[in-house]
């Protein structure tokens, strides 16, 4: 599981379930195991303190990489 936090106020975001090796470019939105300090907007994902972490693409999210940082374990 990967912890997502916020590039600008540290906030924890969402917690996901990461499979294989390699950098998060997607979120799959069945693979979100729980949303913390995040807001679903119809145009993406948005911390709390205003700030757009990742794009809406129908079935994930894009992720902005200059705008989180994660942490935790990936299942290979």
């Amino acid at each position: 599981m990967l912890i997502f936090k916020c590039g600008a106020c540290r906030k924890k975001l969402i917690r996901y379930h990461k499979i294989g090796p390699g950098e998060v470019h997607r979120c799959h939105k069945e693979r979100i195991d729980k949303y913390f300090g995040a807001e679903i907007r119809a145009d993406g994902l948005y911390c709390s303190c205003g700030r757009r972490v990742g794009m809406n693409r129908g079935g994930f999210y894009t992720m902005d990489k200059k705008s989180v940082t994660y942490s935790g374990t990936k299942t290979s």
